[in-house]
């Protein structure tokens, strides 16, 4: 069995250190994958660009995706995660500061299995993380994906 890993999607240095610490703090030691962009996080999920190689079976356990990234944005990022059979039904969770309703709209109507608003507060972003890697990486139950021509 692959171990599970996280694909954490985020472009600023500080969120991903304090998600990095969060995971630790929660003994959270899955393997997690970083993509700084969206178009990295793609490369990554089809394995193109500086990701050409990788096992396309060899998809993360959950997508936690920043909305407001450069180049490709996040919702951009999830639809295009939605429109391919391979990753379709792999969990996405929107992680974001965005307090704007028609990110949340959107998000949600391009097929996000939540919507997480980032808490200013350390302590109740450690919580949030807790009970991401509870209920995501040991909890939830995912369909096995299939892959085609693999």
């Amino acid at each position: 069995m692959r171990p599970k890993t996280i694909l954490l999607v985020e472009d600023n240095p500080d969120d991903r250190e304090l998600a990095l610490t969060a995971f630790a703090t929660c003994n959270i030691v899955n393997d997690v994958t970083i993509a700084i962009d969206g178009v990295e996080a793609l490369d990554y999920l089809f394995c193109s660009g500086i990701h050409t190689g990788r096992d396309p079976r060899a998809l993360p356990a959950i997508v936690l995706l920043d909305l407001k990234l450069p180049r490709v944005d996040g919702l951009e990022v999830l639809r295009r995660i939605r429109a391919d059979a391979r990753t379709r039904l792999l969990p996405v969770v929107v992680l974001t500061s965005s307090r704007e309703e028609q990110d949340l709209l959107r998000a949600y109507g391009l097929g996000a299995n939540s919507y997480i608003r980032k808490p200013v507060n350390y302590e109740q972003f450690i919580q949030a993380v807790r009970q991401l890697g509870l209920y995501w990486l040991v909890m939830n139950e995912v369909p096995p994906i299939a892959v085609p021509g693999v």
